[in-house]
Order: structure tokens, then sequence, then C-alpha cells
């Protein structure tokens, strides 16, 4: 019985450690990306990146965000557009296919996405937001030794965060295809078991006082590389960007 109890009492022990592990990271995180105030100020965000197609032709991709209610992106690859539309009543896309109207997603689809609208981003905040951490060791991400982080969100999606040990900058993030950032956007399908990385480096201090990163990659996919221009923090967003007409 005495065996019994220590067990369990070290097995406790060592989950509470790990739970520990994932909050004292994330909150280093937190403290390098400009500290909890300023992050939980970010009630809206407007992007713009331009990344080379294969073929050379330029794409952009335009994107808005108000907190946990709308996230819009719209990409313009020259011979045509797609445009994503998720809120917290519905989700949308346009294909050029079928002459870019917009079309319902399923709602699987849409639920799984809702963590896009979050402008502090997920990590911030998880547990009130009701996500789960779970420290999973040290790997090697984007070339980088890195803590990795396994978020849950409140909805079931699977993320990895891969959080650079030297500076917790976030390295890369991991997750299955069929949704998420650039997952399935315009109508198009993806491999719901896919794996899909997204690399994020040369991050920039802005005048907001707040860390972001303006090149990213993307593995697997559709694969790119993107530079951000433009990376706007409570700027205002235009009500039609909301709507479908």
């Amino acid at each position: 019985m005495k065996r019994i109890f220590l067990f369990f009492g070290f097995s406790f022990l060592a989950l509470l450690m790990n739970a520990q592990t994932a909050d004292d990271i994330i909150n280093s995180h937190i403290k390098t990306m400009g500290g909890l105030e300023k992050l939980n100020s970010i009630q809206s965000l407007h992007t713009i990146g331009i990344a080379t197609a294969p073929n050379g032709s330029e794409v952009k991709t335009e994107t808005w965000k108000i907190h946990n209610q709308l996230f819009r992106r719209e990409t313009n690859f020259g011979m045509g557009s797609m445009t994503q539309l998720i809120t917290s009543e519905g989700g949308w896309s346009t294909n050029p296919r079928n002459g870019g109207s917009f079309e319902a997603i399923p709602e699987e689809r849409r639920i799984a996405q809702l963590y896009e609208m979050d402008c502090q981003g997920p990590l911030i905040n998880y547990a009130a937001k009701g996500h789960k951490v779970e420290f999973v060791g040290k790997e090697t991400a984007n070339g980088k030794e890195s803590f990795k982080i396994k978020l849950t969100t409140k909805e079931g999606r699977e993320l990895n965060y891969f959080l650079d040990a030297s500076n917790y900058y976030i390295n890369s993030i991991s997750y299955k295809g069929g949704g998420g950032r650039g997952g399935g956007g315009g109508g198009m399908q993806r491999d719901p078991n896919a794996e899909i990385v997204m690399n994020f480096s040369n991050y920039e201090k802005t005048s907001d006082g707040l860390i972001f990163a303006f090149s990213t990659s993307m593995a697997g996919g559709f694969g790119g590389n993107m530079i951000y221009e433009i990376i706007e923090v409570n700027s205002k967003i235009e009500s039609n960007k909301s709507k479908i007409d």
C-alpha cells in the first residue's frame, strides 16, 4: 500500500512539475514578446504579406483580425484571388474556380479555426481561454534548439509550439492539415493528416513595444515564404470585412 501511495505521489509530482515547466516557458515567452499588459491590449491586427510563387509571380496576402470576432484573409495571386472569412457565427470561403462567390465551409472546419481570431495568440492566458498545454521536451525546430509545447484548444485542435530556448520567440508551429493557418482556404481541400509546419523569423519590435515575426515560411501544404510589409496593431477595421457581400 505504501508503494502505491508513493507511486501516485511521484506521478502527481511529475505532472505538477511538467505543468509548472510549461507555464514558466510560456511566461518567459510573454515577457520577451512585450509583456502581458501589452499583449492583452491587442484587439485588432491588420497585416500585408508578400510571397513569390514558384512561377515567379507575386502573391499578396492581406489579413484582418478582430479579437474573438473576426478572421479574414484575402490572397491575390495575380490570375485570381481567394478569401477566407471566419466569425463567431459562421465561416465562408471563395474559390476562383466557381467564379469567386462565397460558400459556407463545414462547421467542423470553422470550429477548428476559431483560434485564428485570437489576436494575442492561444498561448496567452491559455487557461482562461479554455485551452490546455503540455511541455513535451526539447527539439530542434527551424534550425534552433526549442522548447516544445503542445497546446490543445478548447475545441480540441492540437497545435505544437516550438519556442526558441535562447530567447523564447516562436521558431515554428506545427499542426495537422485540413484547417488552421493557410489551411483549406478558398475551398481547397487538404489531407487532414498531413503535417503542416509554419516557421517564423526576422523578429522586430514595433513602435508599440511589441515583437512580431516579419518573415514566415511553410513546409507542407502549399508551401511558400512570406515577408510582411505591414503589421498594424489596433487599427480600425471596417465593418464590411465581416461580410460576404
